[in-house]
């Protein structure tokens, strides 16, 4: 009898594919779950955790409870939303819009807070701004005992005036020798404050009408930019400075009378107070009298 061979073929397993296709969707709803934990904020632990770091930095101010992804309203009955995340609004109107996001305690809390805040700032600028006017009446005390120069604290600000007959000849934007030792000694005050300083040139009702100087307007702004000029070669930063020009029209005594016309004819350095966030206080208007 003959004997068969019988072939034997492996058994090939159809179904292999299924362990790691089940291991990726394990891997994957694995990865979503903890995607969605991390997008999901409890708002109180947010708190908590939030006011600890404000207390351990030592600001002392409460974090605002602010859900991450929330768009809060552009404003009250404006139907506009703005978003929080990437905005590029001006720090202190996007602190505000946050702050409409608040329940009407908190918030009112908040605005008392910034109210505090505001109050102790304005007077350690007013400090500040008192200590360099100390410090300038000392630099310039015998020019101001010859009524050469006045110191005026407005609060504020502070205003330098000193009279043009002391700083230019008559017609004339060119600084006198004398001049630059006065302006010198200001600015060595002024050189390391952050204050914002404008420089304002006046003069009196006279015409003057050159190829230099067409009108008391051009040759008010050019003593006023020569006065800067003298400032920024004694150290003051030029992004510190303004030039004002207010020809004539902005006395502070009667033009009929020679006393008056020396009087209107001066320059004057306004410097600025610095509110919490560093921007410069709006610089003041020029009051008639001072």
């Amino acid at each position: 009898m003959s004997r068969h061979k019988h072939s034997h073929e492996e058994h090939a397993n159809h179904e292999a594919w299924a362990i790691p296709y089940g291991d990726l969707v394990t891997l994957l709803l694995a990865f979503f779950v903890v995607m969605y934990s991390i997008s999901s904020v409890n708002e109180g632990k947010y708190r908590v955790v939030s006011d600890s770091l404000a207390v351990a930095f030592g600001s002392g101010q409460k974090a605002l409870p602010v859900q991450i992804g929330d768009v809060l309203p552009g404003g009250a009955g404006s139907g506009t939303a703005t978003s929080i995340i990437g905005s590029q609004l001006p720090r202190g109107l996007l602190t505000e819009r946050l702050a409409q996001a608040l329940p009407d305690a908190e918030r009112q809390r908040w605005l008392d807070q910034q109210s505090r805040e505001n109050s102790l700032e304005q007077s350690r600028s007013r400090d500040a701004l008192s200590a360099i006017a100390t410090d300038i009446e000392r630099a310039l005390d015998t020019l101001i005992l010859d009524d050469v120069v006045q110191v005026y604290r407005r609060g504020d600000w502070l205003e330098v005036e000193i009279k043009s007959d002391t700083l230019f000849a008559s017609g004339s934007a060119a600084p006198l020798p004398g001049a630059l030792a006065a302006v010198t000694r200001v600015a060595e005050v002024l050189r390391e404050s952050p204050n914002l300083i404008r420089v304002e040139g006046h003069t009196d009702i006279v015409p003057i009408t050159t190829a230099v100087f067409p009108s008391n307007w051009e040759l008010s702004a050019a003593r006023s930019a020569s006065i800067v000029r003298v400032l920024t070669n004694s150290g003051v930063a030029p992004g510190r400075l303004t030039v004002v020009g207010y020809g004539e029209h902005q006395p502070i005594a009667d033009n009929s009378s020679e006393a008056g016309r020396n009087s209107n004819r001066r320059v004057v350095l306004v410097i600025l107070a610095r509110n919490g966030d560093g921007d410069s206080l709006e610089p003041p208007t020029s009051e008639a009298g001072a």
